[in-house]
């Protein structure tokens, strides 16, 4: 899969066990999969929006719909954007060194 120029997120987001373990073990983390009539969505992109709605980051779905982000605790929203659909939001409250995953349907 090639990016769109400019884009320097890799599809999915970082590799968590490319991460040293110091760094792993206190990351707030928030990942899961896009899906589209219960099947993964490899052509979506997800943003991260602060509790003000302000834009944060985005990252393009992987191969197997999967995003990851790495963020501070507390409130925010993923948004869900896919080539035909409506955009979805998705609220969601991190915690300090939580793995929170899930699944965004579209």
């Amino acid at each position: 899969m090639t990016l769109p120029v400019g884009c320097a997120a890799p599809p999915g987001g970082l590799d968590l066990d490319t991460l040293p373990d110091a760094v792993a073990a206190r990351a707030t983390v928030v990942q899961g999969t896009v899906t589209a009539y219960g099947e993964p969505l490899a052509r979506a992109y997800v943003r991260l929006v602060d509790p003000d709605g302000e834009f944060v980051a985005e990252m393009p779905t992987g191969p197997d719909g999967g995003f990851r982000f790495f963020a501070a605790p507390g409130p925010w929203e993923l948004r869900v954007l896919a080539p035909g659909r409506p955009v979805r939001s998705h609220p969601v409250e991190l915690e300090l060194g939580a793995r929170e995953t899930l699944s965004l349907a579209v």
